[in-house]
């Protein structure tokens, strides 16, 4: 067989085609196999292992197989690689077309060199122009060291590319293997981030070089593991292994449009709007009490097709739910407050979670289904020396700035600035539902009687009627300034509904709300408080 490396002449046509397999026989097999032996026992698959588990059977076309850096010194000349390091190319997913790229870590480490990065960019570039989303599968070992200033302007040729794709096509990082330095900053711009349990780790700087710059002793795992970035927000779904990971991204990309002018997905699967079993249980669903928790996913599954719905970064600021459902088979972004952690109250990491998930949704026209329970905002020093006035604004921002149907159903609480960021009418939104538990309010009903209230509660305490007097005082103030009833008087909701008619009030709200059309004021950008 002809030498891969072209060395010898090919004078013939057989020589040529039996060349060309070789070459590509060099391309499948550019790790050593002891490199493969090596990825499979950290638990870990190839690069084109992860390909095939992403993509359709038979549906990957490579690209730019036969691409080599062009670097001599450190013995670079004599290691050349076919494809450098990282497989790129296009499939499908459930029939749908998506670029991908997957490092190689069987090859230099999978470190990124400029013909590594090239071929990035180069699929990228493909992505934005037939509008499809990018998933980027990362397992590497940073900048390749040889290559100097070239492998670090490669990564800012990546970044500007994820910056000027975002809001256009869906872009998804998936971390494999390690990703620090330059390289984390790429899938931090992305819109989803996915790690796998036990193999990856995403962080600025490594253990080492902490401790030398701080003298902090550190692990890969505090610093920069799977659990540690789902927790401050920076993954968005921790998968047990890789088979999982590639799992949760086809799930996830089953409910995105393919960039942000697709309507190919919008195909109507009208539901009956007669109230099931399921629909029934919302009826009896609220505890009595006011501060008794209870699932709100309870509430997304009924209001979802078929029960089914996918959170978002279910293990960051989880007093907030974030999530996809489809009803009558177009998807919608879900936001809720959960009672059943911290109360479903705002702060920092739940209002930065809202506002980018409802952000992302608007850019990509998914309507907005809110669902409210919220006391309000984290009162404490630690949040505002944190910059919660700056931080938490994000979310009414975005929901101002949105055009996409916005509906909102207030479940039970809406006090104070709760009320007025979670998707209220005075922020756009266009259809507000209430539950007859709901409340609506400055604050709670027991801070607010001990304000209006101090000297009645005073002198019914040195009479000994306090419980009485209380209870007494706490009934008047919801029927008089916390019901329901009182915000629809005053149209800032559309209708109290009943619980068990809050998926049929929903679907009809969306279909009616198809067609909506707004227009915004001319401008480049607005300026977000970042």
């Amino acid at each position: 067989m002809t030498n891969p490396s072209g060395a010898e002449r090919l004078t013939t046509t057989s020589a040529r085609v039996e060349h060309l397999a070789a070459m590509h026989a060099a391309a499948l097999s550019a790790g050593s196999s002891r490199a493969v032996e090596k990825q499979h026992a950290k638990g870990k698959l190839t690069a084109r292992e992860r390909i095939d588990l992403l993509l359709d059977p038979g549906s990957f076309v490579e690209l730019d197989a036969f691409a080599r850096h062009l670097f001599s010194g450190f013995g670079m000349e004599a290691n050349r690689p076919l494809g450098d390091g990282v497989i790129t190319g296009y499939g499908t997913v459930d029939g749908r077309t998506v670029c991908v790229f997957s490092q190689d870590f069987t090859v230099f480490g999978g470190a990124l060199g400029a013909t590594f990065g090239q071929k990035i960019v180069k699929i990228m570039d493909l992505a934005a122009r037939i509008g499809c989303p990018i998933v980027g599968i990362n397992d590497s070992g940073g900048a390749r060291i040889q290559e100097g200033v070239a492998a670090l302007a490669a990564y800012a040729e990546i970044g500007i590319r994820n910056a000027r794709l975002s809001g256009v096509v869906p872009q998804i990082s998936m971390i494999l293997g390690p990703c620090a330095g330059g390289a984390v900053y790429s899938p931090a711009i992305t819109d989803f981030v996915v790690m796998a349990r036990d193999t990856a780790h995403m962080f600025v700087t490594g253990p080492e070089v902490v401790y030398a710059a701080t003298g902090e002793r550190t692990t890969f795992d505090e610093l920069g593991g799977a659990e540690a970035n789902a927790i401050n927000g920076n993954a968005h779904y921790v998968a047990a292994d890789e088979p999982e990971a590639f799992e949760w991204v086809r799930s996830l990309l089953s409910f995105l449009p393919s960039n942000n002018v697709d309507e190919s997905m919008n195909i109507d699967t009208p539901q009956s709007l007669e109230p099931t079993d399921v629909d029934r249980g919302l009826d009896v669903l609220m505890p009595d009490s006011t501060n008794a928790a209870y699932d709100i996913t309870q509430v997304v599954a009924a209001i979802a097709d078929d029960e089914d719905y996918l959170e978002i970064a279910p293990d960051f600021a989880r007093n907030m739910f974030c999530g996809f459902v489809r009803i009558e088979g177009r998807s919608v972004g879900v936001v809720a407050n959960r009672p059943s952690y911290l109360a479903g109250i705002l702060d920092i990491n739940a209002s930065e979670k809202a506002a980018r998930f409802v952000h992302f949704c608007d850019a990509f026209n998914l309507p907005v289904l809110t669902l409210v329970d919220v006391p309000g905002y984290l009162p404490g020093l630690d949040q505002e020396r944190a910059g919660i006035i700056r931080r938490g604004s994000k979310l009414p921002f975005v929901y101002s700035e949105a055009t996409v149907p916005l509906v909102t159903v207030v479940i039970r609480k809406a006090y104070g600035g709760g009320y007025a960021v979670m998707g209220s009418k005075h922020l756009g939104a266009d259809l507000n539902f209430a539950w007859p538990t709901s409340e609506f309010a400055v604050m709670g009903g027991e801070g607010a009687i001990t304000v209006l209230y101090r000297d009645e509660l005073r002198e019914a305490e040195q009479n000994g009627t306090l419980a009485a007097i209380r209870a007494k005082l706490l009934d008047e103030y919801r029927e008089s300034f916390s019901s329901p009833y009182v915000a629809a008087e005053r149209g800032y909701i559309d209708a109290v509904i009943q619980p068990s008619t809050t998926r049929a009030h929903v679907t009809r709200a969306l279909r009616t709300l198809r067609g909506k059309v707004i227009e915004m004021p001319a401008k480049k950008h607005g300026n977000i408080p970042l």
